[in-house]
């Protein structure tokens, strides 16, 4: 606690101390030497140098680091790479995971979460029990004919990695934890964990749901906690949990703690420090050097990027990192707004991709996921799945939005669903309220039902079950709605 309170209260001071390390350990690298790293004395030359890029840049470079070769964009041995998907791309990305990531980023991220927690929790019990991590899996690198290296989720690099010590708390098996068919992977571990202390679990609410409800089926008990008494904390991260809240909150027959972390393939960038507000503090001190880009700056060729102590409370930014796994003024495409700024805490926003502006309403994801919140409050409603997609204006209609929900409990009045969402999108947006204005350019949310269990066949259908695939909130065409619209529903898990 004493670091993280130094780190906090030095923001600026430990940021520049990270990039002046990461310069420093990367100057002799092929990259490195490319960019002049030797002569670069101060952050303005560092920018002006070199380019904000996106992956399609780095791929070529990455590529080479799987067949083999060293001190390509970072000096240390690479044996390990995070395969993410992210939301859209059906073409993977390969983030190297190098051991000073894993130990100084990843590792510490967890430490730091259960420190914040315990400070807070002084009753907390959870280091006598069992932690249940929810993760993907791995595979021998098929770049490199060696099988020396390999790539996975970033959960299953991690699980694989971790201190001996974190593996005898955890659960379920190696074996299971790193399975990679997901229905069979969900029923191996359900059936092992139901008989062991868990006092706190870690993974992705849509995923999670779907094994702790097997969890009940195969006990026939009520609720979770019936299960594992002494469970009292849930960490989460990935997706929006405010959707998720309140079908949570029914499988536990007394009250949890909920802690949010932000933790990508391309590092651990934030957590949640205080029980019970949702936001997240920056973490500044993992070797993970920070700029922002306006989002007004998005999608120019050379995008201004802003330092940490020139960022503003409220305003949307694109996240630019370069770190200790060699990803140099890197955009991962995540978009975030600071909530204080002493400390740095904030809420994705997004992504850089995943946003509806088909009309000049700029609708945002965390827009959506605050609409859909409180129309399921209103309704009594919990919604499992969702997305959203533009309907485009023709002679005979108006444009406006089309919501397809899953719900896991429907609302008691799909219309006053309907309009509490309407009317909660023009609050949060005022681009949305002025567009929707007299009908001018939006009309009323259409909100299409889908059965249970549609998103989950959209997902199996396409091959993307698994802790690291997300379902796309918005989207700026109706590539991905009328795909799920399309799936036979009769075909159900």
């Amino acid at each position: 606690m004493r670091q993280l309170d130094y780190v906090i209260a030095h923001p600026e001071e430990t940021q520049e101390g990270v990039w002046k390390d990461l310069i420093h350990k990367a100057r002799f690298t092929e990259w490195g030497k490319q960019h002049d790293y030797e002569s670069i004395k101060n952050i303005d030359s560092y920018q002006s140098r070199v380019p904000i890029s996106t992956y399609e840049v780095f791929a070529p470079f990455i590529h080479r680091v799987m067949k083999g070769e060293k001190n390509i964009l970072w000096p240390s041995t690479i044996k390990w790479f995070a395969k993410s998907s992210g939301t859209t791309d059906d073409r993977s990305k390969f983030i190297p995971v190098t051991p000073e990531s894993l130990k100084e980023c990843h590792f510490k991220g967890g430490k730091d979460l259960a420190a914040f927690y315990i400070d807070q929790v002084s009753s907390s019990k959870i280091l006598q029990g069992k932690t249940l991590g929810l993760g993907g899996s791995l595979q021998y690198n098929t770049f490199n004919s060696n099988r020396s290296t390999f790539y996975g989720d970033v959960s299953a690099v991690m699980t694989k990695n971790l201190p001996l010590w974190v593996q005898w708390m955890r659960v379920p098996s190696l074996k299971i934890a790193l399975m990679d068919q997901w229905e069979s992977k969900i029923e191996a571990m359900a059936r092992e964990i139901i008989h062991e202390d868990v006092r706190s679990i870690a993974g992705v609410p849509t995923w999670m749901l779907i094994l702790l409800k097997r969890m009940m089926e195969l006990t026939g008990k009520n609720s979770v906690t019936d299960i594992w008494p002494n469970l009292e904390l849930y960490m989460h991260g990935a997706v929006s949990f405010a959707p998720y809240k309140d079908i949570f909150n029914s499988l536990f027959s007394k009250p949890i703690h909920y802690l949010e972390t932000y933790n990508a393939s391309e590092g651990f960038f934030g957590m949640q420090d205080q029980l019970g507000k949702e936001e997240m503090l920056l973490m500044l001190d993992y070797g993970v050097f920070y700029e922002f880009i306006p989002i007004e700056e998005i999608g120019k060729q050379h995008p201004k990027a802003i330092l940490l102590d020139q960022v503003e409370v409220d305003k949307n930014y694109a996240i630019v990192i370069s770190t200790n796994a060699g990803l140099w003024r890197y955009m991962i495409g995540d978009t975030i707004r600071f909530t204080s700024l002493k400390p740095y805490r904030m809420k994705i926003t997004g992504r850089t991709k995943h946003f509806i502006n088909a009309f000049g309403e700029e609708l945002v994801v965390e827009n959506a996921e605050i609409a859909v919140t409180q129309a399921a409050q209103a309704t009594g409603a919990i919604v499992a799945n969702f997305t959203v997609a533009p309907i485009y204006m023709n002679e005979n209609q108006k444009g406006g939005h089309e919501w397809i929900i899953e719900f896991t409990r429907l609302p008691s009045n799909l219309s006053i669903f309907t309009s509490v969402l309407d009317e909660t999108l023009k609050k949060v947006n005022s681009d949305y309220e002025a567009k929707r204005s007299h009908n001018l350019a939006l009309q009323l949310p259409l909100v299409r039902v889908v059965p249970e269990g549609t998103f989950y066949n959209w997902m199996k259908k396409k091959g993307k079950l698994g802790a690291q695939y997300k379902v796309p909130r918005l989207f700026n065409t109706r590539e991905y709605i009328d795909d799920i619209l399309n799936v036979d529903s009769t075909s159900h898990h």
